[in-house]
């Protein structure tokens, strides 16, 4: 059993946290707001502050929206790095900035800790059944030791490289999943627009060469218009906003990450931001003025 501390018990962090806690561990919980009374109860330690956490564990977890945050719970008074001693893993599954987190990988291991870039794929439903699949950046030798509580999260786990790297990994994916979402909401949108039941169009290309996840899952949910969030439209956002940032400092086009990031910009725009990004429809159903589904 290790000492465990976890900051950013969300949609996403309160289920891992729940995980590292199933598996035996004592757990430290910080969260901006409130700790979910499902993790105390369970037996989690609430920490005043991201300071407290690393002071009681040997392990920090960190699961928060943006780079700002993850700097804030770092670096800010009463950050992470304020209460780290030396030999301290500090683990980051939040999706952000390569970039910034090679600077931060650099400043905490100054103090004499070692830092791993974590960042998940799998959202509220693969966070819950311990499924997400974890993209490494760091050392072979810190991944190693951090492996066991990886695999009490995720399935799928690969170290890609250095810092960095597994940010790198994070932003591709969400470029993957963001085209794939936006290749479905047209693909349903035009059978429901000719006169097919875009119910039975999505079940029979379930067994073709156009099956996907996102057509399973995210398919499913434009036809039912069930739009809670497993991962936000506000989120998926500011990841792809990462993308063409880095595309152009690196002299990329990537000219359908950017008609993807501007539906989404429309959905927001509409106040739809806090939905699922499956509800990336609504931007070109919006456009199209028809609906894949309902009334």
């Amino acid at each position: 059993m290790a000492k465990v501390g976890f900051i950013g018990p969300g949609i996403m962090g309160a289920p891992m946290a729940a995980n590292l806690l199933r598996g035996g561990h004592q757990l430290f919980v910080h969260a901006r707001s409130s700790v979910p009374a499902s993790l105390l109860e369970a037996g989690a330690t609430q920490c005043a502050s991201a300071r407290e956490v690393a002071e009681h564990s040997e392990f920090i977890f960190i699961m928060v929206p943006d780079t700002p945050d993850v700097e804030h719970v770092l670096f800010y008074e009463n950050g992470v790095a304020s209460g780290l001693g030396k030999g301290q893993i500090v683990v980051d599954m939040s999706s952000i900035s390569p970039m910034a987190t090679k600077d931060f990988a650099a400043r905490i291991n100054a103090l004499g800790s070692t830092y791993l870039d974590a960042p998940v794929s799998g959202g509220e439903v693969g966070a819950k059944a311990a499924t997400l699949t974890i993209m490494v950046g760091g050392p072979e030798e810190t991944f190693l030791t951090v492996k066991p509580m990886f695999e009490l999260m995720g399935k799928n786990i690969t170290l890609v490289g250095e810092n960095g790297d597994g940010q790198t990994t994070k932003v591709a994916n969400q470029i993957i999943v963001a085209l794939n979402i936006q290749a479905v909401s047209e693909a349903l949108l035009f059978a429901s627009k000719a006169g097919a039941d875009p119910s039975k169009v999505r079940q029979a290309l379930m067994g073709g060469f156009a099956a996907s996840r996102i057509l399973e899952v995210h398919g499913e949910r434009m036809i039912k218009r069930t739009f809670d969030p497993g991962f936000r439209i506000e989120l998926h956002q500011k990841d792809l906003n990462l993308a063409l940032q880095a595309a152009r400092a690196l002299g990329l086009a990537l000219p359908h990450t950017a008609s993807a990031q501007e539906l989404m910009n429309t959905c927001a725009a509409h106040g739809n931001g806090k939905l699922d990004h499956s509800a990336l429809c609504q931007a070109i159903e919006l456009m199209s003025n028809h609906r894949i589904a309902g009334e």
